[in-house]
């Protein structure tokens, strides 16, 4: 039995099977080349096998051949294997990369390792015939480097479990209260200061405490570049995320002309939602959109993050000049003065030909026009935005939160906010029941967020993505067709061994191994009724 994972649309297996050895050449068009220069790679580094690369010019050795085939949908494929060889179809470079990676399922386990672990590298490939294209365009993961830094190697890791499983967008959240992770060359201290703190809360909950530990780390411009690229030639898009108008206390540490707070602040040492927020300056709106310049000059993706999530307006109503200001915008409330901020931004960002992506907190105060928006309170935000002409990408946090506790057993580490199984995230449809037939095509897609509170490693991020990832990225590349809904767990059985080949320190189903607990830390958890009162509490006033 083929063991695919994601579901291809079309699988139909044939006869016989093709060897791979030294002798096999890669044919490839132009276009297609980097999908074809990191199959080369793998087979090198997992099997020991190097394959020649050459254009597509007919000769008498075995081949596989990339072609570009433009009748063929965006992300689309074609994988053939035959006796006499392989050929591989794509209209884009992305769909060979997705080919690639349905290649490299058909391949023993081993194909995955970083060096050869068998004396023979010859393999064969059955025969098949398999058509497929994803469901949504948008398939991604919010990786939080702000709360805990992940260094340039772990994101890389990142994007090569990505690419295995036919994800497309990295979504890099690289400022919060606790930390700002890019380097700002007109704004030096954002990274020297802002860069780390001096500890971090260890759990959550009246029970927490701190570990006293310095925290730190940030990606100069030259590590963006590379991440970037690095995504890039696998097919992924990498999209920034520079907070604001709240989750700031980190620029506001190194810059305080930014804040309403008289006394000096650290990046914050705690978790949850901060007081903090930005004055509403015009020097303040200048100061960010000099930084999304620059941010805009490393990450060439469509969309440029801009959080608007989670902003205290405390400080805003208790501020005499921001009373005055918003008399002068003849603006009525703070969620109206959120929104003028925010399309100030978004007027600068589409200036430089890029479009604003937001969480759902956006729509508070009116739609910026363009923006996409996130929307991870429920679906409430989700409804509202795509009849009102905006893209969405769905990540509610009831099912795709991929940092809370996986059962609600004592010993998940750290146990957080709402049991998340595999199953939760396999039954994901991006499309909310409540919209209508003629918006449904505002919905791009969804992606899982990782937020990073409790994450501080690459072993604890393995434990909190896998294998709930392998479940998002079948659920958003096949749906929710029967067949493949029920067929999945004996599927992600099968692809657990290329987990373990990939070095992935997933959750076993009977629960974490003894060094995957953290015992006697405590989390915050809560039960799904209680917190879906409380989403409708905090999204009743996007009505």
């Amino acid at each position: 039995m083929l063991n695919l994972l994601p579901q291809p649309s079309r699988v139909e297996a044939g006869s016989g099977e093709f060897p791979l050895s030294p002798a096999v050449r890669i044919r490839v068009a132009e276009p297609l080349r980097a999908a074809a220069e990191r199959l080369q790679e793998t087979l090198r580094a997992g099997l020991g096998l190097t394959l020649g690369l050459a254009d597509t010019t007919e000769d008498e050795r075995p081949a596989i051949a990339f072609l570009v085939d433009p009748l063929l949908a965006e992300e689309a494929y074609a994988l053939t294997v035959r006796e006499d060889g392989i050929a591989i179809a794509a209209a884009d470079v992305r769909g060979a990369h997705h080919a690639v990676q349905a290649l490299l399922q058909l391949l023993p386990p081993r194909a995955y390792r970083r060096a050869p672990i068998a004396s023979d590298p010859a393999v064969a490939v059955p025969a098949v015939r398999i058509e497929d294209a994803p469901r949504y365009r948008w398939r991604g993961l919010m990786l939080d480097v702000a709360r805990h830094f992940a260094p340039t190697a772990e994101v890389l890791r990142v994007i090569d479990q990505l690419a295995m499983h036919r994800l497309n967008v990295l979504h890099l959240h690289l400022t919060d209260d606790q930390g700002w992770r890019a380097q700002i060359r007109k704004y030096p201290l954002l990274t020297e200061v802002g860069g780390w703190r001096p500890s971090s809360q260890r759990g959550s909950g009246p029970g927490s405490t701190q570990d006293g530990m310095p925290h730190g780390g940030f990606y100069t411009q030259d590590d963006l570049r590379e991440i970037v690229a690095y995504a890039a030639a696998r097919g992924i898009t990498v999209v920034p995320e520079i907070e604001l108008p709240g989750h700031v206390q980190a620029a506001i540490a190194a810059y305080p002309r930014l804040g309403l707070v008289a006394e000096p602040l650290d990046p914050w040492t705690g978790w949850g939602v901060n007081p903090h927020a930005l004055n509403v300056e015009e020097e303040t709106v200048a100061f960010f959109c000099d930084v999304l310049d620059e941010i805009i000059e490393l990450f060439p993706s469509d969309v440029i993050g801009i959080g608007g999530d989670e902003c205290r307006k405390d400080e805003w109503r208790a501020d005499a000049r921001t009373q005055e200001l918003m008399r002068e915008r003849g603006l009525a409330t703070e969620d109206e003065l959120q929104s003028w901020f925010i399309a100030r931004i978004d007027e600068h960002v589409r200036s430089r030909g890029r479009r604003l992506y937001g969480w759902d907190e956006i729509l508070e105060g009116g739609t910026v026009s363009g923006a996409t928006v996130a929307s991870w309170r429920g679906t409430a935000g989700a409804v509202i935005a795509a009849r009102r002409g905006s893209d969405v990408v769905m990540c509610p946090e009831d099912t795709v939160y991929l940092d809370y506790r996986q059962s609600d057993s004592p010993d998940e580490p750290i146990p957080t906010g709402l049991v998340t199984t595999v199953a939760h995230v396999r039954a994901f449809d991006p499309i909310p029941t409540a919209l209508e037939t003629e918006h449904r095509g505002r919905i791009l897609g969804g992606q899982a967020n990782l937020w990073a509170e409790h994450v501080d490693s690459a072993r604890r991020r393995d434990y909190q993505l896998f294998p709930r990832l392998c479940a998002l990225a079948e659920a958003l590349w096949s749906g929710q067709d029967p067949d493949a809904v029920g067929s999945f767990p004996e599927r992600l059985d099968g692809h657990l061994a290329r987990l373990d080949a990939a070095g992935i320190e997933y959750r076993p189903e009977a629960g974490p191994q003894p060094w995957q607990r953290v015992p006697g830390v405590p989390g915050k958890t809560f039960d799904r009724a209680e917190r879906a009162a409380e989403i409708a509490r905090l999204t009743a006033n996007l009505a």
